[in-house]
């Protein structure tokens, strides 16, 4: 991604300090801060307190943080491993990165283990970069077929997100605004609605500070205007990302798309879901039964952060004092309501059948 004109990545491993860095994504849009973490607490700490978000960028992050581990104590593999693993228990590349951690490393021991887990976790990133682009491209090809039919009658592309699925939710390129890059790219006019996304606000804070950046035209909205907006036609495609994927196409994403789905839905718009073969967990069928939902302190949704007229940064509550607050992260958007998922190697129905092809192919 492009910070400021330069190009910037999410996490990366700096050789002359011997520490990975990191995009501190609970000081922005207000300060562009670089971490630097030097042990596996301060990477479970990153992955815990939402410094880095998005189920990629958390696999790569988990596995730098096996590395930092290691280097404190080489035979302490599967302990760093289940440190790692409680961080957050909803995006399935969480787990899968640390599955892979342990069947590459466990055949090493001593330095030289600590040496290929940061070879490991290099490779990861690199990886990650290539998936995300691939992603971009596949779900590109979706948006220029949908513009071919809406371009005689429009202006621009107008496409709803929900959470932010960028360069920051990875280590670059992103998910579903990988899509959004590489549409822009062909030369699309690509206009985004972008949800503010509560609790947290990661589309206000993160996805309108990273589409800025890039130069992408978008509109920031409150999370509740997406059903009227798609009432009114201001809607042609809802794109958001997943943090696990099941078997049958059920995918769990950030609180609050399931009711996007159902609008869209209402209104025959396309709902389309852009996120690595990774995401999928095959292990899992029921998504709504199986998928086990994170559920954060209950201050995310009792107080509010920003910046004084001052410019200094506050945090004010916004509910009468003792009230009690229920704050689920996630939801599970069922395969029904789900146009096409989109993945680095092909689009696919959200079907038992189709998803099967999609990742047997990938396997052969």
């Amino acid at each position: 991604m492009r910070i400021e004109g330069k190009y910037t990545q999410s996490i990366w491993y700096d050789p002359e300090l011997d520490t990975v860095k990191i995009v501190d994504q609970t000081r922005l849009p207000h300060d562009l801060v670089l971490l630097d973490l030097e042990s596996l607490q301060d990477a479970c700490m990153a992955i815990a307190s939402m410094q880095v978000r998005g189920a990629p960028l958390i696999g790569v992050t988990a596995a730098y943080g096996v590395y930092l581990g290691l280097r404190e104590e080489a035979a302490g593999l599967e302990s760093i491993i289940q440190q790692l693993a409680t961080t957050r228990p909803t995006a399935v590349n969480l787990s899968w990165a640390l599955n892979r951690c342990r069947q590459v490393l466990q055949e090493y021991t001593g330095d030289e283990r600590v040496l290929k887990a940061l070879e490991l976790a290099q490779i990861l990133e690199k990886e990650d970069i290539a998936v995300c682009e691939g992603i971009g491209d596949q779900g590109a090809n979706l948006l220029e077929a949908l513009w071919e039919q809406k371009q005689e009658g429009q202006d621009r592309l107008n496409v709803l997100t929900h959470c932010n699925a960028g360069s920051l939710a990875t280590v670059d390129w992103g998910t579903a605004l990988a899509v959004i890059y590489k549409a822009a790219d062909r030369g699309i006019p690509v206009h985004v609605w972008v949800d503010e996304t509560r609790p947290r606000n990661q589309g206000a804070a993160i996805t309108c500070w990273e589409l800025a950046q890039q130069g992408i035209p978008h509109t920031l909205i409150v999370d509740n205007a997406g059903g009227h907006l798609m009432q009114h036609g201001q809607v042609d495609a809802v794109l958001v990302g997943a943090d696990r994927t099941t078997a049958r196409g059920d995918v769990c994403n950030k609180i609050g798309t399931y009711l996007k789905a159902l609008a869209a839905r209402d209104n025959d718009i396309p709902f389309y879901v852009a996120f690595p073969l990774s995401t999928f967990d095959l292990s899992i069928e029921d998504g709504l039964n199986e998928i086990p939902i994170e559920e954060r302190n209950a201050g995310e949704i009792l107080q509010v952060s920003g910046l004084t007229d001052e410019g200094a940064a506050a945090t004010v509550n916004i509910a009468p004092a003792n009230t009690r607050a229920s704050n689920y992260g996630f939801d599970v958007t069922p395969a029904r309501l789900v146009s096409r998922l989109i993945t680095e190697v092909g689009v696919c129905e959200a079907t038992p059948e189709a998803i099967a092809v999609l990742v047997g192919n990938r396997g052969g």
